[in-house]
């Protein structure tokens, strides 16, 4: 088990791009644990600090718990103290949050990414609050906003803040809101916690003058160069520069493989097989890219600047 991280090397080590991982599969639906060791190492030698697992990229919505907890001991073993390891969890209930916290933290991980249930409105403010802080008693936790789109914004600031005041087991923040919902969040909390933009560039620009310290990179992946064009631009305020690599970069690439049968995360993964990294291949019942797909990916690819 690794020494707790303090809120200062949390804040460091999400500080720029970071490498959101994908499971990657074999054609049979099987896992590629080869592949998600591949992938890790990718990420690290791109200059991602931390490797980090959410519920959606890294497509928990098939797989099983068990297949949760072994990915993430592949990850944290492949890592190796060569970068921060954030784990998620699968919308547990308070106990199993708490049991799967204690077992993350055990194989290696230093943060845990907590998605709690709240099925039919079924969570109080306090409720949510005895969850976060249950799970910040085994390891650094990372709230995700996004689970307060349903409940609308007053109700999400609200737990942030009973967080912020009366847990300080809370680390971080990764913000899949936006928004006017982002920029007060980004004052609320950021003087105590880390605070990451989900998504796109633009979505981290749109907080960075708010207070925000990195962003989930998709490029980071598996074409670190573009990743790194916009956080020159931005340690060096080149907010020119950081506009730019959205508009000719991020926005091309999006539009084009939102449309791609699967959506974007089937055109991720194809881009990882193209790069040599890990296959196309996704479990079903989710699309996975066919050769002629693959082919109009790679010719986009080729033709980007």
């Amino acid at each position: 088990m690794r020494k707790t991280l303090s809120r200062e090397e949390i804040r460091a080590s999400l500080t720029g791009p970071v490498a959101s991982l994908r499971t990657v599969f074999l054609a049979d639906g099987a896992i590629d644990e080869s592949g998600v060791r591949a992938c890790v190492d990718f990420a690290i030698a791109a200059g991602s600090r931390t490797v980090l697992l959410t519920f959606g990229d890294s497509l928990y919505s098939v797989l099983t718990d068990a297949e949760v907890a072994e990915v993430t001991k592949t990850v944290a073993a492949q890592a190796a103290g060569r970068a921060v390891v954030v784990a998620a969890d699968r919308q547990w209930w308070t106990g199993k949050a708490v049991e799967f916290a204690r077992y993350a933290r055990e194989v290696g991980a230093d943060v845990v990414m907590v998605l709690p249930p709240d099925w039919g409105a079924s969570c109080t403010v306090q409720s949510l609050v005895g969850h976060y802080a249950a799970v910040a008693r085994e390891a650094p936790v990372m709230v995700v906003t996004g689970v307060f789109r349903p409940r609308g914004m007053g109700f999400g600031l609200e737990v942030l803040a009973r967080l912020r005041d009366d847990a300080p087991g809370i680390a971080a923040v990764k913000d899949d809101y936006c928004g006017e919902f982002g920029r007060r969040m980004c004052l609320l909390v950021h003087d105590r916690c880390a605070v990451i933009a989900g998504g796109q560039k633009q979505n981290h620009l749109d907080l960075l003058s708010y207070g925000c310290d990195g962003y989930l990179s998709t490029f980071i992946t598996f074409r670190p160069e573009v990743a790194h064009a916009y956080w020159s631009a931005v340690t060096t305020n080149d907010l020119a520069g950081a506009r730019s690599v959205i508009r000719d970069f991020d926005m091309p690439f999006f539009d084009f493989i939102v449309g791609l049968p699967g959506g974007f995360d089937a055109g991720i993964h194809g881009c990882y097989e193209i790069c040599g990294i890990a296959g196309r291949w996704r479990r079903k019942p989710y699309h996975s890219l066919t050769d002629g797909e693959m082919e109009r990916l790679k010719e986009f690819l080729d033709k980007s600047p």
